[in-house]
């Protein structure tokens, strides 16, 4: 199989470029308009081409795509460019930037120039920026042979970077960013122009009658001890973060904070409102998500686009300013997204991943067990905390128990706990909520356990050692390095270090960056086996991506749910090779009971 590196120069100009549109609205823009393109197959001279767009189809087709491995740094542009302009889908993907997401946290950014440097591969040109505003015939010969160098050398420079990435990086993982990116660049999804409008048209609406209802005053919005208060009327805890100038917990409202965001979209639409007020914007995200889906609509089929290790847990995120990932509960996005004619969506998800990864790797055998037999575990849990027999449990506190198993796995305190059950509309007494917490404790001993255990491990990481962790066998605590999961790659924290935290107790701190700012960010046991367990859940539902994929169509992924599309005639046999599929368990983990649960519909939104 030859592999073709690639990598195309297009049109750019101030008001149209990738600081002002997505990837699907750049690259399907009528003004969009490739200047060449450099293709280096296997050790051959890499070469440059530019001319007509028919020009460039001949070209193109002079290499054998369908027979071939494609590599692009940030193949979601180069491949949607192959794809949705010249018709070409290679045998398989690779892209170096996400690659060098796997493997890098915050220690490089994800640049082709960034990269190249920290590898000392060479230095990418700058002649792109003399390019801005050029049409390919605006070029003069010597400009245009310019530019194709600048060309020809970003592709030897991702040609170096992709054989130092791909040496000992997991055949798994590539196949992952192959279908990630196949997810963009080969989209199937049919969007619903009528359901959109209607939902925008009901936004507006809502809007109009909830920003009567704010009858806040600006600085009631702009305090933010206030602004919290107003939060926790509608059950919301407001986001924390810890301050990378005075090194305290404080609130988390910069509009570029991850919990801000999450509050913009939240579920309740008033709470999208008091954030968007807070910001003063004029538009909830699901309204301006809604118009996204709309100009989208107009324009083709739905690409879904999802960024490849996101998150140093190697789970996906969203990406083009849609979040495919916080779709809201119920909402008349997910209607809108529908099979092709003649197909179904089907949509499967995992039951309860990380609660049944949790107590398999603490090797909390009777709630492994329960899991396996397909006990009833939050009637199980609620029993323990109300004294009464399984047969007694109602509706009410069967929840309780749902939410101790679900949320108090990770080292949860009491006031949290209290908190995210007022989300859910359930008042308990804090002290009642001490005592849910130690029953939950005392029943499930190993998992209180394995935090103790992850605690000592940070302090291995810190000091350079290798410790224990979880089941033998399946996690490798490296000292510095990280923490390596089955599929050879690792959870990092770097600059791992202890801290004074605004209580004046000593607390373990590891670097993230938030845009260009690098801050600390607090780690303890429980967060540690939370990562570790999202990290091996990842993995599951990343093998069973592929194990699906083999023989149906895999449109999208949405945390521990697989999306697909099936023909129709088939309809309940896909649905049954779904489930098969997501209840196979990994090799490396034969006895980690495995459940689903799903759906088929013509949307998304109605299975």
């Amino acid at each position: 199989m030859d592999i073709l590196v690639v990598d195309f120069e297009s049109y750019y100009a101030k008001d149209y470029g990738f600081n002002k549109l997505t990837t699907e609205e750049y690259v399907r823009d009528s003004q969009f308009e490739v200047i060449g393109v450099a293709v280096k197959r296997n050790q051959e001279e890499t070469v440059w081409f530019s001319g007509t767009k028919a020009n460039t189809q001949k070209f193109l087709d002079g290499f054998d795509w369908a027979n071939s491995a494609v590599v692009a740094h940030n193949a979601k542009f180069d491949l949607a460019v192959l794809s949705w302009l010249f018709n070409i889908r290679p045998k398989k993907i690779a892209d170096t930037l996400s690659m060098a997401r796997a493997i890098h946290t915050i220690e490089v950014g994800g640049s082709l120039a960034a990269l190249s440097e920290y590898y000392n591969l060479g230095n990418k040109g700058t002649e792109v920026h003399s390019a801005i505003g050029k049409r390919r015939l605006d070029f003069s010969p010597s400009e245009l042979a310019a530019y194709g160098g600048y060309c020809i050398q970003d592709v030897e420079l991702t040609t170096k970077l992709f054989k130092i990435l791909a040496f000992g990086f997991p055949v798994f993982e590539l196949d992952l960013i192959d279908l990630t990116v196949r997810m963009f660049t080969e989209p199937a999804l049919v969007l619903d122009k009528n359901v959109l409008e209607e939902h925008l048209k009901d936004i507006q609406q809502r809007k109009k009658e909830l920003m009567e209802k704010v009858v806040h005053e600006e600085k009631d919005l702009r305090s933010n001890a206030k602004f919290a208060a107003l939060l926790a009327e509608f059950g919301v805890e407001a986001p924390k973060k810890i301050s990378p100038t005075t090194g305290k917990e404080t609130f988390a409202f910069a509009k570029t904070d991850e919990g801000f965001r999450e509050l913009l979209e939240h579920e309740n639409q008033y709470v999208q409102l008091l954030a968007a007020a807070r910001l003063g914007a004029k538009s909830t995200i699901e309204e301006t998500r809604t118009e996204r889906f709309l100009s989208i609509a107009n324009r083709g089929l739905l690409p879904i686009p999802l960024r490849y290790y996101a998150a140093h847990t190697g789970r996906w995120g969203g990406d083009d300013k849609i979040n495919m990932q916080n779709l809201p509960r119920g909402s008349a996005l997910k209607k809108a997204m529908c099979a092709p004619e003649g197909y179904v969506f089907i949509d499967c998800d995992l039951s309860q991943i990380e609660a049944r990864t949790l107590a398999w790797l603490a090797q909390q055998k009777d709630l492994v067990t329960a899991f396996d037999r397909g006990d009833d575990v939050y009637k199980i849990m609620a029993s323990s905390i109300y004294g009464i027999p399984e047969t007694e449990v109602d509706k009410d506190a069967r929840f309780v128990g749902k939410q101790t198993v679900l949320g108090c796995g990770y080292g949860m305190g009491p006031e949290k706990f209290q908190a995210q059950l007022k989300n859910f509309g359930v008042e308990l007494e804090l002290k009642e909520c001490e005592r849910i917490i130690r029953v939950y404790r005392k029943t499930y001993r190993r998992i209180p356990a394995l935090w103790y255990q992850a605690n000592d491990a940070l302090i291995a990481m810190m000091r350079g050692q290798s410790s224990p962790l979880g089941l033998k066998g399946i996690l490798s605590v490296l000292g510095a390095q990280g923490i390596e999961m089955p599929n050879k790659l690792l959870i990092k924290y770097p600059n791992l270090r202890k801290q004074l935290g605004e209580d004046g107790k000593q607390e373990m701190v590891y670097d993230t960056r938030r845009g260009r700012a690098v801050i600390p960010n607090r780690i303890y046991g429980g967060k540690v086996i939370e990562n570790v367990c999202q990290a091996l859940a990842r993995i599951v539902i990343g093998e069973q991506l592929l194990r699906v994929a083999k023989k149906y169509k895999v449109v999208m992924t949405v945390h521990d749910a697989i999306g697909c599309i099936a023909p129709e005639a088939e309809a309940e046999e896909a649905m049954k090779f779904v489930e098969d599929a997501m209840k196979v368990r990994p090799t490396w983990a034969l006895d980690l009971p495995l459940d689903c649960e799903g759906g088929y519909a013509r949307s998304y939104g109605e299975c």
